[in-house]
């Protein structure tokens, strides 16, 4: 599946702006920046413009889009073009791809701790080893959390993979964790504490699951040998994957 592969986005209906006006013209400036500053790593934020007309603006990458066939700047390159196309007239406004998110508000977000808007997709195969599944997860990403780091060469970002030997048979678990490096250490604890007990309430241990946040991001997939790999989650097939969103106009603003 393509790491543009566009999840959802939402478009505050509460604020709105004119055409051809001072907000527009900022909004397309910050996401033009927002462009530029997306080969240069996996997160950038930016502010645009003069009172009453600030426009404030980020971009998250996973961390594991780096070094790969599609990058960061590829996923953020597309997502900045969609965002201004859905929700062109918003003053607000959140775009999620599975490996991407980008973000603009006339509000100062910045270093705020948010779990809404916030996006979850799921494979409605169940996971291997049912009865043991969850503690295993927790255990993980309990691992994961402890170990996320400001000050690691991609901040906040953590990832593992592990063969898991069990009595009812070994899978293969790969999972990450990311926050946004704005957050400080204790707020980031909280929203991927968060994600994770989303995933344990809705979804009945699937074998793929991922919660993307304006703030972080928690993603885990596992892989039975000797069956085939599931490769990614495919948000085009109805069969294959289920969402779950989350989201009021006035928490994204």
């Amino acid at each position: 599946m393509s790491q543009r592969q566009h999840l959802q986005n939402f478009c505050n209906p509460s604020e709105n702006f004119t055409q051809i006006s001072s907000y527009e013209t900022n909004r397309d400036t910050l996401l033009a920046s927002l462009r530029d500053s997306s080969s240069l790593g996996t997160y950038s934020n930016a502010t645009i413009g003069l009172t009453p007309d600030f426009v404030y603006g980020i971009f998250l990458c996973r961390g594991d889009t780096l070094g790969t066939a599609i990058s960061c700047a590829d996923c953020i390159q597309t997502a900045t073009i969609e965002i201004a196309t859905n929700c062109s007239l918003n003053k607000a406004a959140i775009i999620y791809y599975q490996k991407c998110m980008v973000r603009y508000s006339s509000f100062p977000f910045f270093t705020l701790m948010e779990t809404y808007t916030r996006i979850g997709l799921t494979h409605n195969k169940p996971a291997p080893n049912l009865y043991r599944f969850n503690q295993t997860l927790f255990d993980k990403f309990d691992q994961l959390i402890l170990n996320v780091s400001s000050s690691s060469p991609i901040p906040y970002f953590v990832e593992d993979q592990e063969l898991v030997t069990q009595p009812e048979g070994s899978y293969e678990l790969e999972s990450m964790v990311q926050c946004s490096p704005d957050l400080d250490l204790s707020n980031c604890t909280v929203c991927l504490r968060d994600a994770l007990f989303r995933i344990s309430i809705c979804c009945s241990s699937p074998s793929i699951a991922q919660v993307f946040t304006p703030k972080c991001i928690l993603w885990y997939k596992t892989t039975v040998s000797p069956s085939p790999s599931v490769s990614s989650i495919s948000a085009a097939s109805t069969v294959a994957a289920s969402f779950f969103i989350a989201a009021t106009a006035t928490e994204y603003s």
